[in-house]
């Protein structure tokens, strides 16, 4: 066996080398986030980096250049590498408000130097203010609207200041009476601000027309649907629950399918459709599929909000009478869900042969606990009543006044 030379041994224990962090800029900058990039990747101090670029664009604007051919080149971290309310990308500086300030102060500039001239010559002041203020209102809509740290109202403000530049420099330059050349620049600003101010709120107006006229379209296209699958569809399932027996297999699963197809068609448009009143729905038709039973939801009245406990233990009664009619009565189940300003009512009425509440056995709890117990417990009243013609459940709760 042989034994490699002492360098080589010492080459493999020194450990490898560790890669360059990857060009990327971080979510979190004061500008464009380059410097910090290219400090990292290169391993330079951030402070020297940025002295770089700034020395760089003394000489003929190569920093600015070299830095805006990055901030397009170079990607942004990988968002699965940080947190989730780090994720969105936030800037320090605030470009867009110090643009609107410089563009005032050159606005200023222009409209004195207006007055002292008199209009003989070119004004200085009134291409930095444009340009200025149009910089201003093209990063917000550019950049700042990916800026999580910026509302909406900061955004707002920057363009109405914006706006306000440059049609108070257009107006003060027309009343100094300047060159026709100036009073051409000075339209240009004045319609240039109303179109700033006034854009938002015309894109918004528009915005809402394209979504009205989607939404009537969408409602148009699906009355059409719903139409035709009246015609069709639903009446096809409605002849074949009314000739087959109640009990068989096929007027379930018909049963089921038009109740699955009447909700896609007519979701929304049923005023009286509470939380209750879905969850009822619901656990009507999933107590379809598992018995041969028919249950005929009727609602009545706007439910007012009730507390969870008291929806919860509503709930849990109509289902456990629900269960019982369906288990022990078949055919068809009628269920009335009434609501008025001082309580909510729930009524289940089977067709069955009706029992005797006195032979029940003790250990039942059935309707001792899932009923009578949990509506007690919610502060309500249940009451059960059963005969030869059927089983009345009647289940009451008092909201107090509450709508």
């Amino acid at each position: 066996m042989t034994t490699p030379p002492p360098g080589a041994q010492r080459a493999e224990a020194q450990p490898p080398a560790s890669a360059r962090p990857p060009l990327r800029r971080p979510r979190r900058m004061l500008l464009g986030g380059v410097s910090v990039a290219l400090a990292r990747h290169v391993g330079m101090p951030l402070p020297l980096a940025r002295a770089g670029f700034l020395v760089l664009t003394v000489f003929g604007g190569a920093g600015a250049l070299l830095y805006l051919w990055l901030w397009a080149l170079v990607p942004l971290e990988d968002r699965s590498a940080e947190r989730e309310d780090e994720r969105p990308v936030r800037r320090a500086a605030p470009v867009a408000a110090v643009s609107v300030v410089l563009g005032a102060v050159a606005g200023l500039i222009a409209v004195a130097w207006s007055f002292a001239d008199g209009g003989a010559s070119l004004t200085p002041g009134i291409l930095e203010c444009t340009l200025l203020s149009s910089a201003a209102v093209a990063w917000t809509f550019l950049l700042d609207t990916q800026d999580a740290a910026r509302r909406a109202g900061y955004l707002r403000t920057v363009r109405t200041g914006a706006a306000v530049v440059l049609v108070a420099t257009g107006v003060g330059l027309l009343i100094s009476d300047p060159w026709v050349g100036v009073a051409v620049l000075a339209v240009v600003m004045i319609v240039l601000g109303a179109v700033v101010l006034l854009l938002p709120r015309i894109a918004g107006l528009w915005t809402d027309l394209i979504t009205e006229r989607s939404a009537r379209v969408r409602e148009e296209q699906r009355a059409e649907i719903a139409a035709h699958l009246h015609d069709s569809v639903l009446q096809t399932l409605a002849l074949i629950q009314n000739r087959a027996d109640a009990q068989s297999e096929i007027a379930r699963l018909a049963r089921a399918q038009e109740r699955e197809l009447r909700d896609w068609l007519f979701a929304g448009t049923d005023p009286f459709a509470g939380d209750l009143a879905t969850e009822l729905r619901r656990l009507a038709g999933a107590l379809e599929l598992e018995h041969p039973v028919r249950i005929d939801l009727v609602v009545a009245g706007a439910a007012g909000e009730l507390p969870a406990e008291a929806t919860a233990a509503l709930l849990g009664a109509a289902r456990e009478a629900m269960l019982n009619a369906a288990r022990h009565a078949g055919g068809d189940v009628s269920v009335y869900l009434e609501s008025t300003p001082t309580g909510v009512d729930v009524f289940v009425r089977d067709r069955g042969a009706g029992f005797d509440q006195a032979a029940v056995p003790a250990g039942r709890l059935g309707i001792r606990e899932s009923i009578h117990g949990r509506m007690a417990r919610a502060g309500g009243v249940a009451t059960v009543t059963s005969g030869d013609t059927g089983t009345e459940v009647h289940l009451h709760l008092d909201t107090g006044g509450r709508s």
